[in-house]
Parts: C-alpha cells; sequence; structure tokens
C-alpha cells in the first residue's frame, strides 16, 4: 500500500518561475520542519509565498489524513509557469519594448516518512 500524500496548490503567484524554482530546491527532501526553517530564513520572496503553500499541505495532512506534523515530509515540490501578463514600455523612435510579467504555479506534496 502507497503511503498517503496531502497537496497544497498555489495558482497564479507573481513571481517567475525561474526565481521560485530556487526556493523549490531548498526544500526539496527535507523534513517538514527543516522545509519551513529555510524558506523563513531565505532572503528570497519565493521563500515567503512558499512556506504559506507548505503550511497549507501540512494543515490538509493533519485534518484530512489524521498524520503528524512531525513524521511529515517533503515527497515533491512543483513549480509551473502560469501565464504571462504582457506589457510595452516605449523605446526611442516610437518603438516599445516588451514586458513579461511571469507568473507561477506552485505544488506541494507532503507524506509520512
Amino acid at each position: 500500500m502507497s503511503k498517503p500524500v496531502a497537496i497544497a496548490i498555489s495558482k497564479y503567484m507573481r513571481i517567475s518561475p525561474r526565481k521560485a524554482r530556487l526556493a523549490a530546491g531548498l526544500i526539496r527532501g527535507l523534513s517538514v520542519d527543516e522545509a519551513a526553517a529555510q524558506l523563513l530564513y531565505s532572503n528570497l520572496k519565493a521563500g515567503r509565498m512558499l512556506k504559506k503553500t507548505l503550511d497549507s499541505a501540512v494543515a490538509n495532512a493533519e485534518n484530512n489524513l489524521d498524520l503528524r506534523r512531525e513524521d511529515l515530509k517533503i515527497a515533491e515540490v512543483r513549480v509551473d509557469a502560469g501565464p504571462v501578463f504582457k506589457r510595452a514600455k516605449p523605446k526611442n523612435r516610437g518603438g516599445r519594448h516588451p514586458i513579461m510579467k511571469r507568473t507561477s504555479h506552485f505544488t506541494v506534496k507532503v507524506s509520512e516518512e
């Protein structure tokens, strides 16, 4: 029998996926408490966003699956690209320069060790 897995998904987060994947790499494979500490003390905007998603996954595991926080480990962290807001900035001689405001979708899965 496979281990129960609790999932939390945050969509349309206003940060580039490339930057968010740096924070995701910090917590891959860690226990939940270690991962929370890593995200709390990392000086990354994505760390603050990812911590909320991690806390939600832990709450889902505690409430829906009756698992204890101390026994939880991060099974998977995924950062996918969301839609891109396209803006433009005026340039010289009537030209324009595209500004791509990228978004991300975070997926955090936690399971028992």
